[in-house]
């Protein structure tokens, strides 16, 4: 029984230093792990470069090594501190967090023949995906991840309402332009040219030549910056109405279903109703 009650407590106190940031050895821990994934994805970087790799190549190697063991341990403890391990496996940091560890591994498999270095390559790539974990570190991206989701319907109906209108652009474009030899060479195309042109981007590979198409583009161009301006309006409208009805929250999460966002006052997980880490 004493035995039972030890690895009870050394499990929670590891839960609270790997998902609790708010305490002092979950600060520190975060801080640690945020630097790590900032030095695995510059390492991913300068590996791409040939110059430096070739120079470089075995402590480069060796750093990653380090780094995937690192991240091969954290990923271990993480699945062992909660009840439901599969919960964690199969959650989205859960996916994040092996796709950014196992591409080191596979590459004792995927050795000699043009194939298999090609799809070393692309694997080696999956290790990018180590700075999706710096969501986790990120307080405001909750609330602005939930903004999002509140606004998408107006945000959708805005996209839609654009694209209708790149469409009528472009083609009273292309009946403008399809005789000027100036690249409106289909409606399509001219649709792509609206696109650019209204998000105010202007690659200049297409442009009009009549004066009528000219006067077109100008008043495309100035209402690119207005509709440029409404996704950021939705969302931060949204973003001030939550805040208004906010309450606060801390980084602690449940050790049995893995849900966040409890209040500092919360004994008892929302979701499940089991009793929270003290």
């Amino acid at each position: 029984m004493t035995q039972e009650k030890t690895n009870s407590k050394w499990r929670h106190k590891l839960h609270e230093i790997l998902y609790e940031a708010d305490t002092p050895y979950g600060r520190v821990f975060n801080i640690g792990l945020f630097i790590t994934i900032i030095a695995s994805i510059i390492f991913v970087m300068l590996e791409s470069i040939q110059s430096i790799d070739s120079q470089y190549h075995d402590f480069l190697n060796a750093a990653e090594w380090v780094i995937t063991i690192l991240f091969s341990l954290e990923y271990i403890a993480r699945v062992i501190t909660v009840k439901k391990p599969l919960k964690y496996i199969f959650s989205f940091f859960g996916v994040i967090d092996l796709l950014s560890t196992i591409p080191k591994y596979l590459s004792f498999f995927l050795v000699g023949g043009a194939h298999s270095l090609v799809a070393l390559r692309a694997l080696r790539l999956l290790r990018v995906f180590r700075i999706l974990k710096l969501a986790r570190y990120i307080g405001e991206s909750t609330n602005l991840t939930r903004a999002l989701k509140a606004s998408r319907a107006k945000i959708s109906v805005f996209i839609l309402f654009v694209f209708i209108l790149c469409v009528i652009l472009g083609t009273i474009m292309y009946l403008i332009e399809s005789g000027q030899d100036s690249g409106f060479t289909s409606i399509p195309r001219s649709v792509y040219w609206a696109i650019v042109t209204l998000t105010t981007v202007g690659y200049g590979d297409i442009a009009p030549v009549s004066a009528l198409g000219q006067l077109i583009s100008s008043f495309i161009m100035l209402m690119g910056y207005a509709i440029l301006a409404v996704p950021t309006g939705i969302v931060s409208a949204e973003v001030v109405r939550m805040n208004k009805h906010n309450v606060h929250t801390n980084t602690q999460a449940c050790p049995y279903c893995m849900e966040e966002k409890h209040r500092d006052d919360a004994e008892y997980c929302y979701s499940c109703g089991n009793k929270l880490n003290e």
